[in-house]
């Protein structure tokens, strides 16, 4: 059972009301931040594969769409073009209220010649409010601790959370309604089309 103390730490850095997504952290330009629409899956496709110089990213959000397990896809666009992608996923919790809703942040991806821009910050952010107004309770992922907690996430092992892939200080949540870390506890498992690309369990 968790302390209230180490509770209060978690619940604190909930998304506040009035938090705005298109605060960047750095000038990015004109950019857009929209919904994924139709004529959009081969241009996701090549940010995710040109993100990350392989193909797993790029062919998991294929298979999340063809399974309909998609919760949120935004793209950012710039001069028409689209640059930059991020998806969210519906997870379970081990223990959790019954009609609680948690999300996996992941695969997120900007084309590399407008890395560095804030581009990958806006899509965040719009991300968690966006899943914020469609009910989401809560969201996890897996990253870079540095990067993301810039954003309010915390390591889950501090609230109680732990991922089926391992991931240690990586495995990241944040609440986005008051109190929802509190509620949930336990390992999380991502969707199933994660698995045929997640670490073998020796080297997570």
């Amino acid at each position: 059972m968790l302390s209230q103390d180490t509770i209060a730490q978690c619940v604190v850095l909930a998304v506040a009301p009035g938090y705005d997504a298109r605060m960047s952290d750095s000038p990015v330009g004109t950019i857009e931040i929209r919904q994924e629409s139709e004529g959009d899956a081969a241009a996701i496709w090549r940010v995710q594969e040109q993100a990350f110089s392989e193909e797993d990213e790029a062919k998991v959000v294929d298979m999340l769409r063809a399974s309909d397990s998609i919760v949120l896809s935004l793209v950012a666009v710039a001069a028409g073009r689209v640059v930059g992608h991020v998806l969210f996923s519906p997870v379970t919790v081990e223990s959790s209220p019954p009609d609680s809703l948690w999300v996996a942040l992941g695969p997120i991806g900007v084309l590399p010649d407008h890395q560095g821009r804030g581009i990958g910050s806006l899509l965040v952010r719009e991300g968690l409010v966006q899943c914020q107004l469609q009910g989401c309770d809560g969201v996890v992922l897996l990253g870079d601790p540095a990067y993301y907690g810039r954003f309010g996430f915390v390591p889950a092992s501090d609230c109680g959370l732990t991922c089926v892939y391992g991931g240690g200080p990586a495995f990241q949540a944040i609440g986005l309604r008051q109190g929802a870390l509190g509620q949930v506890t336990g390992v999380v498992s991502f969707a199933p089309e994660f698995d045929a690309f997640a670490p073998d369990e020796e080297q997570a």
